[in-house]
């Protein structure tokens, strides 16, 4: 791969020219010159497999199989079976042979995903296979090669889980032989309009696009993001949903992220009407003499949603001049689904022709 060419791929998958993502592909190169373990830390979000994506795509395995897995969504009893495979009929349940991860990766890459969460039992056994390259599946008694370059990721403080017997020094030092540290995105600030961007870009087309205006950029980016670019992205999708064809100002960014940080025991009412702290902190800093102000200001989340909602089932209604099974095509929902929620706003519909809908009155 040119440098050229490498470069141009690191760009896609990792957006943003801040000086923290500049060193981050800096990194991300050396590292894909090698068959070393590297083990990838930052906060949940960050966007760690992202990068380990990006590794392998740059590396010469990058035309072999990559495979992730989340070692803390595995049932412990599985666990080995999934990484090493399986004989047939080693235990209950056994009917076939199953061949492992490890080997479904070989002359490729693995990613263990949240490794802090593999059980300690577990972490033995993997250690050995990093050791000595082979594996050797549950009830088989045969060494099978395997060449795989290991990435690890985890959201955890392993040098914590080291103090806490919870995690293997021996193991540590064995995954982090190349260590990489992906930044939170409140870190890199300056990089929010060019996710934006690339996240609107992944948008259904059935809608016009959200504009993000000035002011509402600058709030997202005086937010704290402590769901960081996984937050950032649904938040982009949401905006999309209830702003569609519109712009967003501060205030509906006030809204859209209230919508995932309200405590459990907060209505969404009493959350949209009364920001966090920090939000509210972040807010009061604006002090912009060209804030826009429009007239309607939303402070009631659920009775904006339950309007945009509307508005939605409206203009999909329009487009397809009443045909209730284009319109819920149009918005990717079921017909049954359309026709409930319909029922729910009040919108009644001639299907004599299947051209006509009128609003109840």
């Amino acid at each position: 791969m040119t440098d050229v060419n490498l470069e141009t791929l690191l760009a896609e998958k990792l957006i943003g020219d801040s000086p923290k993502m500049q060193q981050l592909r800096t990194i991300i190169k050396f590292a894909g010159r090698c068959n070393s373990s590297i083990m990838i830390t930052g906060p949940s979000g960050s966007g760690k497999e992202v990068v380990a994506d990006a590794i392998h795509s740059i590396s010469d395995r990058g035309n072999a199989a990559n495979i992730a897995v989340n070692c803390g969504a595995l049932p412990e009893h599985l666990i080995e079976s999934e990484l090493f495979g399986h004989e047939k009929g080693s235990f209950t349940g056994a009917v076939n042979q199953h061949v492992g991860l490890f080997e479904q990766a070989d002359n490729g890459t693995i990613f263990l995903d949240e490794i802090g969460d593999m059980p300690i039992n577990m972490q033995v056994k993997l250690l050995r296979v990093l050791e000595t390259r082979i594996v050797n599946r549950v009830g088989g008694n045969r060494n099978i090669g395997i060449d795989v370059r290991v990435i690890a990721a985890t959201h955890k403080h392993l040098g914590e889980s080291i103090k806490a017997k919870a995690f293997r020094e021996d193991l540590y030092y064995r995954l982090c032989v190349v260590p990489i540290e992906v930044p939170a995105l409140n870190e890199r600030a300056e990089d929010i309009p060019a996710l934006i961007a690339h996240f609107l870009k992944n948008q259904s087309e059935a809608n016009p696009l959200p504009v993000f205006t000035e002011e509402a950029l600058a709030a997202m980016q005086r937010y704290e993001w402590p769901g960081n670019v996984r937050e950032l992205r649904n938040v982009v999708e949401r905006a999309s949903v209830f702003f569609a064809g519109r712009e967003i100002f501060a205030e509906d960014v006030a809204i859209l992220v209230q919508s995932v940080i309200a405590p459990a025991n907060q209505n969404v009412e009493t959350a949209a009407s009364a920001p966090s702290d920090a939000w509210a902190a972040a807010q009061s800093t604006q002090g912009s003499p060209n804030t826009v102000h429009r007239e309607n200001n939303v402070r009631d989340l659920n009775a904006h949603m339950q309007s945009e909602e509307r508005r939605i089932i409206m203009n999909a209604l329009d487009r397809s001049h009443g045909v209730v099974s284009r319109a819920a095509r149009s918005i990717n929902i079921k017909r049954t689904t359309l026709i409930d929620k319909m029922r729910k706003h009040n919108i009644d519909w001639q299907v004599e022709d299947h051209t006509d809908y009128k609003i109840a009155v």
